[in-house]
């Protein structure tokens, strides 16, 4: 087993516990076989809690200036958007690169290039499935802005979805992150938008898995186009949009 977000320590442990506390006090009573019953139900339960938690170490590619998945996930969606207004940055619209997060992905997210955070803004919202276009809008989030060390800026925000109820941020506005290095965790199915700078070529396609603090979503030091078939995909995922 991987190791644990600090955020599902408690979880893992709590539900430990009272699994342990059924099994045995029913087993004090006389009911033995409800006993191992209810302990292997809850052992199930807790080794479940404990995958759901994981985060696993990741080795983010060389390079200065790659900007890296900040989630395990399905690209789903790329297009043209302006970064959430709570951060009061530039409206004007810029890639953005939103990977879906089932419940059986790795929920910890992870900083997608070295900076330093500029802003923090937490904004409530609805729960809707986070693999619908108006999530980015609708849903509760929390977003940073990131001021890459070669001086460009970068939005990452984390929406919760439909079974989410709790979005954890461990960064505060002037925290130093390193390309890869865990910051937060949304607890269950989710989403996480990445914000490029505008005019970035992307990297990836829809529909691609990505790996967080892997796999690349764009290089700010290169001015190549996009990959074959990248401007139909984004125009079609930008075309379904709310």
């Amino acid at each position: 087993m991987p190791p644990l977000h600090p955020g599902g320590r408690p979880i893992v442990l709590g539900a430990a516990a009272v699994t342990a506390a059924a099994r045995f006090g029913l087993r004090a009573i006389g009911l033995r076989r409800t006993g191992g019953i209810v302990g292997r139900i809850g052992t199930v339960a807790t080794l479940a809690s404990a995958a759901f938690f994981r985060a696993p170490h990741r080795v983010p590619p060389p390079g200065n200036g790659l900007v890296v998945a900040p989630a395990d996930g399905l690209v789903m969606l790329i297009e043209e958007a302006a970064p959430p207004p709570e951060l009061g940055l530039d409206p004007t619209p810029r890639p953005r690169v939103s990977i879906f997060l089932s419940v059986f992905d790795v929920h910890v997210q992870r900083s997608p290039l070295a900076g330093t955070v500029t802003a923090v803004a937490y904004r409530p919202g609805k729960f809707l499935s986070a693999d619908l276009d108006k999530a980015s809008s609708d849903n509760e989030r929390n977003s940073l802005a990131i001021r890459a060390t070669t001086g460009e800026e970068l939005v990452v925000t984390q929406i919760a979805g439909l079974v989410a109820r709790r979005i954890v941020c461990d960064v505060e506005r002037g925290a130093a992150l390193q390309t890869g290095q865990t910051y937060g965790l949304i607890r269950f199915g989710s989403r996480v938008d990445t914000y490029l700078p505008p005019g970035t070529p992307v990297l990836v396609r829809v529909g691609q898995r990505s790996i967080g603090g892997e796999t690349v979503l764009a290089d700010l030091g290169a001015g190549a186009p996009a990959p074959d078939g990248l401007a139909e995909a984004s125009s079609g995922a930008a075309g379904s949009s709310v």
